[in-house]
């Protein structure tokens, strides 16, 4: 139960679910209901299979390109930093909403949703998790901290009037500085497997 709670709240924060929802709107612009939560959906399921992509089969990267866990680990932890810190200060980059474009994969659910530190993120969480039970315990994780996204996006609307664009922003930020713990606990335990330091 540790593990599970311990990556689905991981992985829920990387996935920034306020920044989500307020590029979503953005994004939808004034599409009705029927448009949006066909948006939604897609967004989702791409955000799914990327994920799940990345978790099972990333580490071929790691044997191809002969990458280590620890650099990784700290290349990871850094990009996931920097995006923390531009939701802190509100300059993480947005996107205008193009009506004749389809948003829901790209530039949405990638790289605005699943951007570089979340995609290292759950590279690293694959690589470290070898025995097979917690790996599937891993992938359920994950899997809910998906779909908690998915719920966001189709309640979009309604929490984006609940806290307007102040509150979201708020929020934003709030997660930016849990996302900057997560990114200094990764970049620490990439430093201390390479030194060869025990947990303390």
């Amino acid at each position: 139960m540790g593990l599970f709670l311990g990556i689905f709240t991981k992985v829920f924060f990387i996935l920034s679910p306020f920044f989500s929802i307020s590029m979503f709107l953005l994004l939808s612009g004034d599409m009705d209901r029927r448009t949006r939560n066909h948006c939604a959906l897609r967004t989702s399921v791409a955000i799914l299979v990327i994920c799940f992509s990345v978790y099972f089969f990333g580490n071929l990267i790691f044997k191809v390109l002969g990458i280590t866990v620890p650099a990784f680990q700290v290349g990871a932890g850094t990009l996931l930093f920097l995006t923390a810190i531009g939701m802190v200060s509100g300059k993480r980059s947005e996107v205008g909403p193009d009506k004749d474009s389809d948003f829901a994969v790209v530039p949405l659910a990638i790289p605005m949703i699943v951007g570089p530190g979340t995609i290292g993120t759950i590279l690293v969480l694959g690589m470290e998790i070898g025995e097979m039970d917690e790996k599937l315990i891993a992938a359920a994780a994950i899997l809910l901290a998906v779909l908690m996204i998915s719920l966001f996006l189709f309640l979009a609307v309604p929490i984006g009037r609940l806290l307007g664009q102040k509150g979201l922003h708020m929020m934003m930020k709030l997660t930016g500085l849990i996302l900057t713990a997560i990114a200094a606990q990764i970049i620490f335990t990439g430093v201390r497997t390479f030194l060869n330091i025990p947990p303390s």
